[in-house]
């Protein structure tokens, strides 16, 4: 089968009615030879490799300018490949998998000696989880060995949620993208520490804080970094808690606060930048369309609906990017629920956050 090329870059997609084996086939052979291959999840597409080849998975941090130290996670199709992973499996595991797995949960535990430190960021300890997305499962089963696998994007950018992003970011850098359309959930899988009691998130998604107490029945302990800027300094246990993440070409203003407040301090952040003749971008939701103008604007859904508001966030901010915008403007989000997880990640994206009064 011909496939579409870019930049050295195999594109392989198939259309609904085609049968996607010879994909799979050709996408697994690169990964067992040591190759990077992007492919879709349920949260961001991927970017994996052998996750206990220790030259593959290196070809991962050059790729993405990825710092050494940022711990990858690692993907699996069954339980069998955990063991194959981890030290020791804690009775959670099995209570968490039962409920959130396949889906977008990740777990830290224990690693054991065969997995190369370069791929748990020198740690002692791996972070696990097994994809809902059929594409990923079928990938991995095929190849039968466990993938690490980050946000298949230039490092420090928006993460991708459509080969479209991953080609424009890695097109010539990989060997090849599996097209699985748009990502459903639009966020990074949500991390649990289970190092040690209580059990630790170390990074929101779409588990929340409240369905994971409901499942073990217990209290867990949220130790999310939101404020932009903030430096983590202990040794990270989990992507995305030590450096900014997200970030857009245009410097992003985030803007939080009562509805009123907040409406007022994007309107004067707007005719300011405005007059100073920069392009405006506004990044926000369709109940403060008929509020707020700006000459670029992406409406990100109904600010009652975060998990619409996350699948379509890192795909507005590409688009805003793509207007060539000077500065873009973002309305915050209440940070509960699925709210939580997209707040994180505008608070990592921004480089100024304004508490609107």
């Amino acid at each position: 089968m011909n496939w579409t090329r870019g930049k050295n870059t195999l594109l392989l997609a198939a259309q609904e009615h085609d049968n996607w084996d010879n994909a799979l086939s050709l996408a697994a052979s690169i990964l067992k030879r040591g190759g990077l291959v992007a492919f879709p999840t349920e949260t961001v597409y991927g970017l994996g490799a052998d996750a206990l080849n220790e030259t593959a998975v290196r070809k991962i941090y050059e790729v993405k300018g990825r710092p050494p130290d940022n711990p990858l996670i690692v993907h699996v199709a069954a339980a069998e490949m955990i063991e194959q992973l981890a030290l020791t499996i804690p009775e959670e595991v099995y209570i968490l998998g039962e409920k959130f797995w396949p889906g977008p949960l990740t777990v830290v535990l224990p690693k054991k000696a065969r997995v190369p430190d370069i791929t748990t960021g020198g740690i002692s300890s791996v972070a696990v989880r097994f994809p809902a997305h059929p594409l990923a499962q079928r990938l991995l089963s095929i190849t039968g060995i466990p993938l690490a696998a980050p946000s298949a994007n230039i490092s420090g950018r928006p993460s991708p949620t459509t080969a479209e992003h991953v080609m424009h970011d890695l097109a010539g850098r990989i060997e090849a993208v599996l097209d699985g359309g748009d990502c459903a959930v639009g966020v990074e899988s949500t991390v649990l520490s289970l190092l040690s009691e209580p059990p630790t998130i170390l990074r929101p998604g779409g588990i929340t804080l409240e369905m994971l107490q409901e499942a073990l029945g217990k209290e867990i302990l949220d130790l999310t970094v939101d404020s932009a800027g903030e430096t983590f300094k202990s040794v990270p246990l989990s992507p995305g808690m030590k450096y900014r993440h997200y970030a857009t070409n245009a410097p992003l203003y985030l803007v939080e606060g009562e509805e009123e407040a907040r409406w007022r301090q994007m309107t004067v952040l707007a005719e300011h930048f405005s007059k100073l003749g920069s392009r405006v971008g506004l990044l926000i939701f369709k109940e403060s369309v008929n509020s707020l103008e700006a000459p670029f604007v992406e409406i990100l859904g109904s600010r009652r609906e975060h998990s619409e508001v996350a699948r379509r966030l890192f795909d507005a901010l590409r688009k805003l990017d793509a207007m060539e915008v000077d500065v873009i403007i973002a309305e915050g989000l209440e940070d509960i629920d699925m709210g939580k997880a997209v707040m994180n990640r505008l608070r990592k994206a921004s480089t100024y956050i304004l508490k609107a009064e």
